[in-house]
């Protein structure tokens, strides 16, 4: 019997429950106590403001990283949101959720796995594979990816919804053996050291809502996503426990919770305790589990997945992504399922434009390498920002996002101050490029990033700005207008 596939839920142990309670229901400790600014209620907590550093990020990278990445596999049947709801889980493309679709008798990933691995591997079984694949892992390497594609922020799943932790907790999970719990280095540990250093932020991924260790029915349909998420409060008391564990023994930046969270849960005292002690960290909004008109609801940005706004949105917001179709580490996926260059920077500068950042996933193999495909995007994005980034890290949204050139080529703003960004999202034609609705003040100075100042000339209802007689071929040009009138 496979010991996952088959078990249900399991009513924890007397020791467990102590642990958890122990653990759960303590404050953060530290070596002077933290100045007490938010209460434990939710006008307190939402009275909490987006500290700057994460307004200005713009550019972060997820990581989706776990057992799952052992065999790696997800049909590629499309982008979430392209595939119909009711094909979506037996077809599923996301790689990490490779346990739930192997729970649908005849989903291709069945198939693949009795094929592959054989009838009788637990997915569990894929433990001893995943440490001896992650001994040689290099965090320092990996973190200098990021740093050098110029990541602001970095973003790990701790555990996702298969329950594998990649930290060494002291709350146990009763329904997995000794031994399959967790990997048997400290990633999340090491990483998170790795990336600070480098002077980036750490935030924290933690599937709260779902976890397939404690409740095996598969997800079959798109009500069974909430329908399935645990509400049992001894269940609660561990979910509170490791989330309280990760912010004493890491320090995130960012509590980005996923797939809602136990009614039960002790959210509002863990925010609390959190802001208290880290002002500047930020929460996300899929700690929800309840009615939107509930009055039990925070977060400090809207997390979109394959998804961005249409226009400039007042509330902050994160749009998260893989790749490819998949976030965890898909073999079967190629360049055909993979973003285009283009399409990737293009997405960077529309999300910034409308008051977003973007969380770009990788997907690493079981080893903790990062697929060339992937490193080969990563830096690509970051090649164009070695040249455009001033037009995008700690800008602001201007009076619209977007726009077009005279030609018809499409546009972005950005803005600093009183200084104006225009990104045109592909190359201009002939020797001068017109830009309606903006307006350089007297004594202002058009430059175009990488290319130098530019000749320039304003008339009612438009600039006009006569382009460098070289500059080299890019996905997207920037003009920087020194001076705009409002």
């Amino acid at each position: 019997m496979n010991y996952l596939t088959h078990r249900g839920c399991q009513v924890l142990p007397l020791c467990v429950i102590a642990t958890v309670l122990l653990v759960g229901c303590s404050h953060f400790s530290d070596e002077t106590e933290p100045a007490v600014k938010f209460q434990a209620d939710w006008e307190s907590i939402r009275s909490h403001e987006i500290p700057t550093w994460f307004d200005d990020a713009k550019f972060g990278v997820f990581i989706h990283w776990g057992l799952y990445s052992v065999p790696a596999y997800a049909e590629p049947t499309g982008k979430l949101h392209q595939v119909p709801w009711d094909k979506w889980f037996k077809h599923n493309a996301y790689a990490e959720w490779y346990l739930n679709t192997l729970r649908i008798v005849g989903s291709p990933t069945y198939e693949y796995h009795h094929k592959t691995h054989g009838p009788d591997f637990d997915y569990m079984d894929f433990v001893p594979k995943f440490n001896e694949e992650v001994a040689n892992w290099n965090p320092d390497n990996m973190a200098q990816l990021f740093k050098d594609v110029h990541a602001r922020y970095v973003v790990l799943t701790t555990k996702h919804h298969d329950g594998f932790l990649l930290w060494p907790s002291a709350i146990k999970n009763p329904n997995l053996p000794e031994g399959r719990r967790h990997a048997a280095r400290d990633i999340v540990g090491e990483l998170t050291e790795s990336v600070r250093i480098r002077g980036m932020k750490m935030g924290h991924y933690y599937s709260g809502g779902l976890d397939w260790s404690f409740n095996p029915t598969p997800v079959v349909a798109r009500s069974d996503v909430t329908g399935t998420i645990i509400h049992d409060p001894q269940y609660a008391k561990y979910a509170d426990a490791h989330w309280r564990e990760l912010i004493e023994r890491y320090k995130p930046a960012i509590l980005w919770n996923d797939i809602g969270y136990p009614e039960t849960g002790d959210v509002v005292n863990i925010f609390a305790d959190y802001y208290n002690r880290f002002p500047d960290g930020v929460v996300n909004n899929r700690w929800e589990v309840r009615k939107e008109n509930s009055p039990q609801r925070h977060r400090d940005f809207v997390t979109p997945e394959y998804k961005t706004m249409e226009d400039i949105h007042e509330d902050k917001w994160e749009t998260c992504r893989g790749m490819g179709y998949s976030f965890g580490y898909n073999r079967v996926e190629g360049q055909e399922q993979t973003i285009a260059e283009d399409e990737l920077i293009h997405l960077l500068i529309d999300v910034t434009a409308k008051n977003g950042n973007l969380l770009l996933n990788v997907g690493p193999k079981a080893n903790g390498s990062i697929p060339e495909i992937q490193k080969q995007r990563l830096r690509a994005l970051g090649g164009w920002l070695d040249i455009n980034g001033e037009a995008i890290f700690g800008t602001r949204p201007w009076t619209k996002a977007s726009g077009q050139t005279d030609n018809g080529i499409d546009l972005r703003f950005t803005r600093k101050g009183e200084t104006l960004y225009v990104i045109l999202l592909s190359r201009p034609g002939g020797d001068k490029v017109a830009i309606k609705g903006v307006a350089p003040a007297e004594g202002a100075q058009v430059n175009m990033l990488g290319a130098g100042e530019c000749e320039w000339n304003a008339k009612t209802g438009g600039l006009t700005i006569k382009l460098p007689e070289r500059y080299a071929d890019a996905h997207a040009y920037t003009f920087k207008i020194s001076k705009v009138q409002p």
